[in-house]
């Protein structure tokens, strides 16, 4: 059907669907042939796929987004037509700052609201004492990471931009950067909080489904201009991925042994399963915490794109400063992602009504109010 593909990946767990594709067969019977690129920043993604040295890649769906919108680098228009994973993240801090923030907390520990309160405390405490500000490593300026936790810090009441220091760091780099001390907490996907809490040196302090029931994570993402030229292979290559899903949710125990891989994602398959199961080890005494929605790959709809989980993507990028707030930018956010290349590729009709994306604190996310949205939160940088 096609000439080779070369493809994009970062080694976490929300590529899972992509790598479980080609490894199993999926995207071959599909007369795809596909050769997969592990790469170690997001960075590199993004610039290997702008410039066609890839033809796809599993991409922070913030990422597509901005160059899509010339934000922050070279505007290239992006198509996301699935969904690689839903939710995902968590907020992985050193001992040191559970047990600080533990010392402050008035109410549940699994309550991002109480813990956010708790986080504002220490920081004032802090500051009183004359103490260096906390530094949280997160994985790129448009990042869910980034957003996820500006929202929860916010909420509290602390200012990321003043209160603390927000660093990037690369998703593989994130274990050593606590280990040795460079950085207090994390926001990172699976299985780097895993890694930080066997390692016996990190307590996972939430689970980003804590923070929004609901939130995509990372995309198949194309080029505009290669997607519409070669229609037939990007529908055969989201069919690929469906079935990869698929297979996932149906058998943890494998996909969990193809993706420790070394090739693949590298990390031992006990770590991946208890990722795909939701079980999770927060605690480096063993304290164990499941959560359903820990992380969506095929289940409950999760690859098919939502314009309005675009939307409160770009209401974050308004939020924090990094691009002013039009209608016109707005629709192109929006448009990034495509529901309706999935439902053509898979034959399905588009459901009466997409999932809320359900945060923690402020009133329900409307994408036709983003101004709305902005108004109800006191700390950000934006500007009418």
């Amino acid at each position: 059907m096609s000439a080779p593909l070369r493809i994009g990946f970062i080694p976490l767990v929300d590529a899972a669907a992509l790598i479980v594709a080609v490894d199993k067969g999926f995207t071959a019977a599909e007369g795809l042939d596909v050769t997969l690129v592990r790469e170690v920043s997001w960075s590199n993604v993004r610039d290997k796929l702008n410039i066609g040295l890839f033809d796809a890649a599993h991409l922070l769906a913030p990422v597509a987004i901005a160059s899509s919108l010339g934000i922050g680098h070279v505007k290239v228009p992006i198509v996301a037509p699935f969904n690689l994973g839903v939710n995902g993240n968590a907020i992985t801090v050193t001992s040191a700052l559970h047990a600080d923030l533990m010392a402050h907390l008035d109410g549940d520990r699994f309550d991002p609201m109480a813990t956010a309160l708790a986080l504002a405390r220490v920081v004032a405490k802090r500051r009183s004492d004359g103490a260096e500000p906390l530094t949280f490593g997160m994985t790129f300026p448009f990042s869910t990471h980034n957003y996820q936790l500006r929202f929860w810090m916010a909420a509290g009441g602390v200012d990321p931009d003043e209160d603390v220091r927000l660093v990037v760091l690369p998703p593989p780099y994130m274990v050593d950067s606590i280990k040795n001390g460079h950085v207090d907490g994390f926001c990172v996907g699976a299985p780097w909080n895993s890694i930080a809490v066997d390692l016996g040196i990190g307590h996972i302090l939430h689970f980003v489904s804590d923070i929004l029931v609901r939130g995509v994570e990372k995309v198949l993402a194309l080029r505009q201009s290669w997607a519409e030229k070669n229609s037939d292979v990007v529908a055969a290559l989201i069919r690929a991925c469906s079935r990869g899903a698929d297979f996932i949710e149906q058998d943890h125990a494998e996909a969990a042994q193809i993706l420790a891989q070394p090739e693949r994602i590298g990390v031992d398959a006990d770590v991946i399963r208890r990722t795909l199961d939701g079980r999770l080890k927060v605690a480096p005494d063993g304290a164990l915490r499941e959560h359903p929605r820990y992380l969506l790959v095929g289940r409950e709809g999760a690859g098919r794109p939502d314009p309005v989980q675009a939307a409160w993507l770009y209401a974050q990028m308004v939020r924090w400063g990094q691009t002013p707030l039009s209608p016109e930018a707005l629709k192109t956010a929006m448009g990034v992602f495509r529901p309706d290349i999935y439902d053509s590729a898979l034959g399905l009709q588009a459901p009466a009504q997409a999932p809320a994306i359900g945060a923690f604190a402020g009133p329900p996310f409307a994408a036709d109010d983003v101004l709305g949205h902005l108004k109800a939160f006191k700390i950000g940088r934006w500007t009418a």
